[in-house]
């Protein structure tokens, strides 16, 4: 692989039982993890969400629930997960917007206190998107000529995503092999939460992206109005994004 890793890099994919952050889990997670000296290693987990799959990500992965009722939950495995990752920076084909958030809350959930705001993120589908905009099993194709058998089974997907990646690296002069580089190009916004809930503005201040006071600082508003934190505590918003208000609101005791 052309980027020279600082640190290892771990591609991934989930099935899940849906497509809301909030509320679905996760039913299999599959890694590739690219260490410093380019060593490859491979790790997949079956996982019972303890809850429904819905009958639209049944028709996408093909996983029902008598599949993995047997299976351990997902804070059965949490902690070898967050040790094969830590460390580790991320990446994946939509990873930002939607497995790294289902992922944070799964971890959340399972008491795994992993700062996200630490590591680079990089996003094969943004770059493919503003290279390319199709999706994986075309990008396999058009930077591969290779077929992607078997859509959708975590696993394929993931190593799939890790050949377009390395593909990407050589077609692309203006891609510099650099991780800081990648992780800003592939940044699809500002926000600072993954819901797209919370902003950066111009003064690097934490903004409101939603409801009322959307445009408003966030700090500004947790003084004005004291109940707003409580409703946001109340409400259906994931908890990585309840967490980064709640760090906003602290910041006003500590002042």
């Amino acid at each position: 692989m052309k980027v020279k890793l600082s640190r290892p890099i771990c591609f991934f994919d989930l099935e899940t039982t849906g497509a809301k952050v909030g509320k679905d889990r996760i039913v299999e997670i599959a890694i590739l993890r690219v260490d410093t000296n380019n060593q490859e290693s491979q790790k997949v987990w079956r996982i019972n969400p303890e809850m429904e799959i819905s009958p639209q990500a049944f028709k996408v992965h093909g996983i029902s629930n008598k599949m993995i009722e047997k299976e351990p939950n997902f804070a059965h495995y949490s902690n070898e997960i967050y040790q094969f990752i830590k460390g580790c920076d991320l990446a994946g084909f939509n990873a930002i917007k939607f497995d790294i958030p289902i992922l944070v809350e799964e971890l959340i959930r399972a008491d795994i206190d992993f700062d996200f705001s630490q590591i680079r993120m990089i996003d094969s589908q943004v770059i493919y998107h503003k290279k390319e905009p199709r999706n994986l099993s075309a990008a396999l194709k058009f930077y591969c000529n290779k077929n992607l058998e078997n859509a959708h089974s975590a696993l394929d997907d993931t190593i799939a995503t890790f050949e377009v990646f390395k593909a990407q690296l050589d077609k692309y002069d203006d891609l510099e092999p650099n991780m800081d580089f990648l992780s800003e190009y592939t940044k699809r916004n500002n926000n600072l939460d993954f819901a797209g809930k919370i902003r950066i503005d111009a003064d690097n201040d934490a903004i409101f992206a939603f409801g009322k006071y959307t445009g408003q600082k966030v700090v500004e508003v947790f003084k004005s109005d004291k109940g707003y934190y409580s409703w946001i505590m109340k409400g259906d918003f994931p908890e990585y994004t309840k967490k980064i208000f709640t760090k906003l609101k602290l910041s006003l005791i500590n002042d």
